[in-house]
């Protein structure tokens, strides 16, 4: 199913950019699929037409990263901001209220929009990331967030994203690397392949705390809010530890993907059928 694509200008003067798939009706459930750190709206090219069978899908760039505008300051690079875009992205869709797929930082972002506003949210899927975040983790994406050496070509691109993130997917083929890193970064002007997102981007996650949260004490407020938590088996950004502490709450369900790290891509069978699964019981 195509998907149309749609523009607004955040409140402090960004062009954003989303895409929006229609669903198979205007009264459709609204699914919102929302990327990770460094990575960008097309993450979610096969997960989110396979979704739009059912449901109405929106596909946000965040600032900074895709088809959306660079931030001038570095230090709108950060949580707060990007809620603050994505109520305006709903507001202007007039898309609410919604279920929540995150991968990584959008997953941190989908807990903090159902806190502030419970009434928006019907359920969220955590891809790879919970209430606390695993030091480890933090401390390798704080290594390379922005800090990639330029490339001239897309073998060299496929190398360098196959060097960062080997051990995260072990199995992936020499294809779907291809693929991956084609979302990943884009051809400039010289048709050299660019990472799609601003460097700057790992600035404020290098000079403060903002992106690791503490959000277990808020933990219980969320009790009754459905979730399902994917974690990749060797992740080191959602601990095996953290991951068992999570399903004691009663309304979440839970998945380790196998020969995964951090995260999932949600390509995986397991991964969507479980997606579908959960969504279709917020439906009914």
């Amino acid at each position: 199913m195509a998907a149309a694509q749609y523009w607004f200008d955040s409140h402090d003067g960004l062009r954003l950019h989303s895409l929006v798939y229609p669903g198979p009706a205007a009264t459709a459930a609204v699914v919102l699929c929302l990327h990770g750190l460094m990575r960008n709206g097309r993450d979610f090219e096969e997960l989110a037409p396979h979704l739009a069978q059912r449901y109405r899908v929106i596909v946000p760039d965040v600032r900074g990263r895709g088809f959306s505008a660079r931030d001038p300051q570095f230090n709108n690079y950060q949580l707060p901001v990007y809620i603050q875009d994505t109520l305006a992205l709903l507001k202007g869709l007039g898309a609410a209220p919604v279920s929540i797929i995150g991968t990584s930082m959008g997953g941190l972002m989908a807990l903090l929009l159902a806190l502030m506003q419970p009434d928006l949210v019907n359920g969220i899927v955590l891809n790879d990331v919970g209430p606390e975040l695993d030091p480890a983790g933090i401390e390798r994406i704080r290594g390379y967030a922005g800090k990639s050496a330029p490339v001239r070509s897309w073998p060299e691109a496929i190398a360098q994203v196959r060097r960062i993130y080997g051990s995260a997917w072990p199995d992936l083929s020499d294809a779907g690397w291809d693929q991956l890193v084609h979302r990943g970064y884009r051809a400039n002007a010289q048709g050299i392949p660019e990472l799609d997102a601003d460097p700057l981007i790992g600035e404020p996650l290098r000079n403060t705390q903002a992106a690791a949260p503490d959000l277990w004490p808020l933990w219980d407020t969320l009790a009754k809010l459905p979730m399902l938590a994917i974690r990749g088996e060797h992740s080191d950004i959602l601990s095996a530890a953290t991951f068992e502490r999570m399903q004691k709450k009663p309304a979440l369900r839970a998945l380790t993907v196998a020969n995964r790290g951090h995260a999932p891509l949600l390509d995986e069978p397991g991964c969507v059928a479980a997606i579908d699964a959960f969504l279709a019981g917020l439906v009914s």
